[in-house]
C-alpha cells in the first residue's frame, strides 16, 4: 500500500496531486528548486527537499536528484506529475530500481509510444519521406517531449533547412534529444484526444473525447469534453485506434491518444503516455478522480468492468501570464491577486503575492466549468473569467472570454486556426472610458485619508495621467474636489468615491468599479492603468531601430552572420530568446544596417534590455 508520495514535478499539477493524497490520507513530498522555495506546492506538501539550482536542467530534469530527494524524505512513490521527466522511460526505471512505486505505465510503454515515429510505426503509419513541393505544407515535429516544442510550419521549400535545424535544436534543449521527423500539415483541422485508463488485468477505459483546437504555438488554450460535433463513426473509430494503441505497448495507467480530424477522417498523432493539463474536463465529465485511480492501479487494484457514463459537458481555459497581443510574450512580476468567483473549478500553482519568474512555463491557472449542456458551460467559464480579479503581469484573460464568445467557438466550428485568423480581432484594445477616473478618484480618497481633510480651492481641477496595459493607451483625467468632501468630473456624476470602490453615473447608467492598487499601478476590474509621472525621464528614451528584450530570458541565438556593419531585413529574425519555455524571436524593425550588438549567445538578459540597434534606411523624398 501507498503510503508517501512524493511528486517529481511544481506548480499546479504537484498541487493538484497534493489534494487527492491528502483526501486518501497519503503523506506528500514536494521537490523545489531555488526560485521555487516558497512556491504554493512546497508549502502545500507535507516535507520538502530542495533541488539545488534554478533552471530545469540543474534541478526538476536531474532524474538521480529527485530519487535521491524520494528515498531521504522516506517517500513509497514517485508520481512524475506531466512534462520534466513524465515521460522518460530512464526515470521509471531509475524510481522502480530504487525499490519506489511508479506511480504511471510500464519504462517499456512509455519508451515504445516517447517517439512519435516510432509510435506512428506502431499504428502502421509511414514517415514521409522527400519533401517536395507537392508535399507543402508540412510540420517539423520533434520525435521527443510535447508542449509544443520543436514544432514549425514550412510553407516553402527554401524554409526547410532552417526550421529542421531550429527544430533540431530547440528539441535537444527542451528535451535532450534533437530527432525531428516532418509530417503533412493538415489546414483546417481539429485536434481531438481520447482520455484512456488501463490496469493490470486486461481491463481498459475508453473515457471519451476531448477537443483542444485552441491553441497558440502548438499549445492548448482552450479544452473541452466531449469533443463537440462529431459523427457516431467517428467516434468510434478514434476510441477503437485509442485501444488499440493501449493494447499494443501493454500500456497500465491514465494516457492520451491524440489526433487531428480533418474531412470526417481521425489521422494519428502521437500518445501521451502521462497525465494531460485538460485532464479536469474528463473528470468532471466522468465524476472521476483520475490521480486516484492513477495511485489504485500503482497498487495493483482492478477496474470496474466499465468507466461510469458521462454526464453533461466541461471546458476548460488556461490562464497564462502572457500578451497575446505581443506574439504571446510571456510575463514576469508579482502576481498580487488571483481569484475566480462562481462555482467554477480552479487548479493553480500560485497564490496572492507569489513571484512569476523567468525559468518555468508561464501558465497560472486552470479554470474549468462543468454544466449539463455545452453551451451553458461555455457561458458560466466566460462568465467567471470576466469576473476574475487577476492583478499582476499582464494575461491572456481577455483573450480567453472573447475566445469563449467568438461565433466559431460558441457554434464549435473551431479547428487549430482559429487564432491565425482571428487573433488581432480578439486582442483588439476594448477600454471602459471611465477606468482612469474611477482610478484617479480612488487615488485622490487614499491621498485625503492619508493626509486628512485637505481642500482643494473647489474651481482648481486635479489631473492624473494613466496609460492603460498592455494595449499602451494614455488617458488624462479631470477632477475637483467639492467644498461637502466629495468630487466632481465633467459629464460624470460622482455617486460615492473609497479607496477600493468608486460609483460613478453617467448617461442614465450607474456603475460601480472595484479599485485595487499596488504601487503605480490600479485594477479598476478588468482594467489595468499605470500611473504616469507629470515629468519623463529622457533617460529612458531609445533611439529609433533600438531592439529590446521583451521579457527576461536567455539568447539562444543569433541570426548567421550578425554582426555590426551587417545589412538587415524588414521582418528578418534576427535574435532567438527563451524564456518560460517558450522560443522568441526578435526581428529588425526596418531595413536598415546593425550599427550595435549588445548581447550573445548565453546571455541573460533583463526586460528592457537593449540587445541591438539598426540604422534604418531613409528613403528621400525627390
Amino acid at each position: 500500500m501507498i503510503t508517501s508520495v512524493l511528486v517529481a514535478n511544481r506548480g499546479e499539477i504537484a498541487c493538484r496531486v497534493f489534494r487527492t493524497c491528502r483526501e486518501l490520507g497519503i503523506r506528500t513530498v514536494a521537490v523545489h528548486s531555488d526560485p521555487d522555495a516558497d512556491a504554493l506546492h512546497v508549502r502545500e506538501a507535507d516535507l520538502a527537499v530542495r533541488l539545488p539550482g534554478a533552471t530545469p536542467a540543474d534541478t526538476y530534469l536531474r532524474a538521480e536528484l529527485v530519487v535521491k530527494a524520494a528515498l531521504d524524505a522516506g517517500a513509497d512513490a514517485v508520481h512524475p506529475g506531466y512534462g520534466f521527466l513524465s515521460e522518460n522511460p530512464d526515470f521509471a526505471r531509475a524510481v522502480m530500481d530504487a525499490g519506489l512505486a511508479w506511480i504511471g505505465p510500464p519504462p517499456a510503454a512509455i519508451e515504445a509510444m516517447a517517439s512519435k515515429t516510432r509510435a506512428k510505426q506502431l499504428m502502421g503509419i509511414a514517415p514521409l519521406g522527400e519533401v517536395t513541393e507537392a508535399d507543402l505544407p508540412v510540420l517539423v515535429k520533434a520525435a521527443a517531449g510535447g508542449g509544443g516544442r520543436g514544432m514549425r510550419v514550412v510553407r516553402r521549400l527554401a524554409d526547410l533547412e532552417g526550421e529542421l535545424a531550429a527544430a533540431r535544436a530547440e528539441a535537444l534543449s527542451a528535451f535532450g534529444d534533437g530527432e525531428v521527423f516532418v509530417e503533412p500539415y493538415v489546414e483546417g483541422g481539429r485536434h481531438v484526444e481520447v482520455q484512456v485508463l488501463a490496469d493490470t488485468h486486461g481491463t481498459v477505459w475508453v473515457l471519451g473525447t476531448r477537443d483542444c483546437s485552441l491553441q497558440r504555438r502548438h499549445q492548448k488554450v482552450i479544452e473541452e469534453a466531449p469533443a463537440p460535433g462529431l459523427s457516431a463513426g467517428l467516434l468510434e473509430e478514434v476510441g477503437v485506434l485509442a485501444e488499440r494503441a493501449v493494447r499494443a505497448v501493454d500500456y497500465t495507467g491514465a494516457g492520451t491518444v491524440e489526433f487531428l480530424v480533418a474531412d470526417g477522417a481521425a489521422h494519428f498523432l502521437e500518445m501521451n503516455t502521462r497525465l494531460q493539463v485538460e485532464h479536469p474536463v474528463t473528470e468532471a465529465v466522468f465524476g472521476l478522480d483520475l490521480v486516484a485511480l492513477q495511485l489504485r492501479i500503482a497498487e495493483g487494484e482492478a477496474l470496474d468492468p466499465r468507466p461510469p457514463a458521462p454526464r453533461g459537458h466541461a471546458v476548460e481555459a488556461r490562464l497564462y501570464a502572457e500578451d497575446p497581443a505581443a506574439a504571446f510574450a510571456p510575463q514576469t512580476g508579482t502576481l498580487h491577486r488571483l481569484a475566480v468567483p462562481g462555482t467554477v473549478r480552479l487548479d493553480t500553482g500560485y497564490t496572492d503575492g507569489d513571484a512569476i519568474g523567468v525559468h518555468y512555463d508561464a501558465m497560472l491557472a486552470k479554470v474549468v466549468a462543468h454544466a449539463p449542456t455545452r453551451a451553458a458551460a461555455v457561458r458560466a467559464l466566460a462568465g467567471a473569467l470576466e469576473r476574475a480579479e487577476v492583478h499582476g503581469p499582464v494575461t491572456n484573460r481577455d483573450l480567453l472570454v472573447r475566445s469563449l464568445r467568438h461565433p466559431e467557438f460558441t457554434a464549435a466550428r473551431m479547428d487549430t486556426g482559429f487564432y491565425e485568423r482571428h487573433l488581432d480581432e480578439l486582442t483588439a484594445p476594448e477600454e471602459d472610458p471611465y477606468a482612469p477616473l474611477a482610478a484617479a478618484l480612488a487615488a485622490a480618497t487614499r491621498a485625503r485619508s492619508r493626509f486628512g481633510g485637505f481642500r482643494n480651492v473647489p474651481s482648481q481641477p486635479q489631473t492624473r495621467a494613466y496609460r492603460t496595459e498592455p494595449a499602451g493607451t494614455e488617458h488624462e483625467v479631470r477632477y475637483r474636489h467639492t467644498r461637502a468632501g466629495g468630487f466632481e468630473a465633467d459629464g460624470v456624476q460622482v455617486v460615492s468615491a473609497s479607496p477600493g470602490l468608486v460609483v460613478l453615473e453617467a448617461g442614465g447608467v450607474r456603475r460601480r468599479y472595484a479599485v485595487a492598487a499596488y504601487g503605480d499601478r490600479a485594477y479598476v476590474n478588468g482594467t489595468a492603468l499605470t500611473a504616469l509621472p507629470r515629468f519623463t525621464d529622457p533617460s529612458g528614451q531609445r533611439a529609433p531601430g533600438s531592439l529590446l528584450a521583451p521579457m527576461p530570458g536567455t539568447v539562444v541565438r543569433l541570426a548567421d552572420g550578425l554582426a555590426e556593419g551587417a545589412a538587415v531585413t524588414e521582418g528578418q529574425p534576427l535574435i532567438w530568446l527563451e524564456a518560460m519555455k517558450m522560443e522568441h524571436r526578435i526581428c529588425a524593425p526596418a531595413t536598415g544596417t546593425l550599427t550595435a550588438l549588445h548581447t550573445a549567445v548565453g546571455r541573460q538578459v533583463e526586460v528592457g534590455s537593449l540587445l541591438a540597434e539598426v540604422a534604418l534606411v531613409v528613403e528621400e523624398t525627390p
